[in-house]
């Protein structure tokens, strides 16, 4: 018999995408599932979404909840949970049909505690490709996992496109309270995990969405959270595994790069915290651009600031219009 999974969902102001996240879930190849919907408090139609659909499959639980945020959304699921394993869902995305599937066999095959799987950002204009004849499995430690993380080689520092053995959450949970979440907890599981199965079929499908925290614009006091969580997540790394400088510096790069083009969009601008975070690409950009590993939109993106951040500012707005992301 199917080993019991179960599903976590978060659910807030998202009627609009609610329903194809969940009949992406129900129509899983793997059918053994324990499903839980949390209504976050939300105030538009989504807590009636999730009612129908719990009359129409047995394997839907639904928990109505005061809005506290999706970090505490998430840890009233795993409270809540049954299953051996346990992953989860944004409900403004969806997954393939073999979504779970995939990652268990993952699990069962390379004996792990935490499978990966790849993660298909849908922009606006995104026509999904086959990916048939690239398809890969790895078997890696913690320490080649890190540094796949830190070079954004297929591995995302999301909470989604993962299925954990449950056990690996006692102790742990998401920062009530705090956004960026994911990356406050997702690097203590991996560690906690010892090896890991990764394979880069892209069976979790992100929708990237106006109005979406991960994709805003402009910076903001929840930006706060994600510098602190990540310098929190670089140190451990960097004492942990030595060997992996280059690749902390390489994601410390990208990271106030991200930082830096949320600071030249938001008004009043902050002169100042521009010119620190420019100070701190600056500081490892010669090594960066010399590793192989560095992808090349990070090189392109030094050699565009180097020119002015005029240039660079300009560029990045060109590229967000070609790839739908404004």
């Amino acid at each position: 018999m199917e080993e019991l999974i179960t599903v976590v969902v978060p659910v807030y102001k998202v009627e609009e995408y609610l329903e194809k996240c969940i009949e992406s879930i129900i129509n899983q190849t793997y059918k053994n599932l324990e499903i839980i919907l949390v209504d976050d408090g939300s105030k538009d139609n989504c807590a009636n979404i999730c009612d129908e659909f719990s009359k129409q499959d047995t394997r839907i639980k639904v928990i109505h909840k005061e809005n506290e945020g999706l970090s505490e959304a998430r840890n009233v699921g795993i409270r809540e949970a049954h299953g051996k394993y346990i992953t989860f869902i944004d409900s403004d995305d969806y997954i393939s049909n073999d979504y779970i599937e995939y990652l268990y066999n993952l699990i069962k095959k390379y004996n792990v505690s935490l499978s990966i799987c790849g993660i298909q950002v849908v922009w606006k204009n995104t026509k999904i490709k086959d990916q048939v004849n690239s398809l890969h499995e790895e078997y890696l430690g913690a320490s080649d996992t890190f540094k796949n993380l830190l070079f954004s080689k297929g591995i995302e520092i999301s909470a989604y496109g993962k299925l954990y053995l449950l056990e690996l959450w006692q102790g742990l949970e998401f920062p009530k309270g705090k956004m960026y979440e994911d990356t406050a907890v997702i690097y203590k599981l991996i560690e906690k995990a010892t090896n890991i199965a990764y394979g880069n079929k892209k069976c979790y499908h992100y929708v990237a969405r106006k109005g979406s925290i991960s994709k805003q614009k402009v910076f903001n006091k929840n930006e706060e959270d994600y510098i602190e969580h990540t310098n929190t997540m670089l140190s451990y790394i960097k004492e942990k595994y030595p060997e992996l400088d280059s690749a902390v510096e390489r994601y410390d790069t990208y990271a106030n790069f991200r930082i830096l083009r949320m600071l030249i969009f938001t008004k009043p601008r902050n002169r100042e915290m521009e010119k620190s975070t420019i100070s701190k690409i600056k500081k490892y950009q010669k090594k960066v651009f010399s590793l192989s590993d560095t992808p090349k939109r990070d090189k392109i993106a030094i050699v565009l600031l180097n020119m002015g951040l005029p240039v660079f500012k300009f560029f990045w707005i060109i590229y967000q219009k070609i790839t739908g992301r404004i």
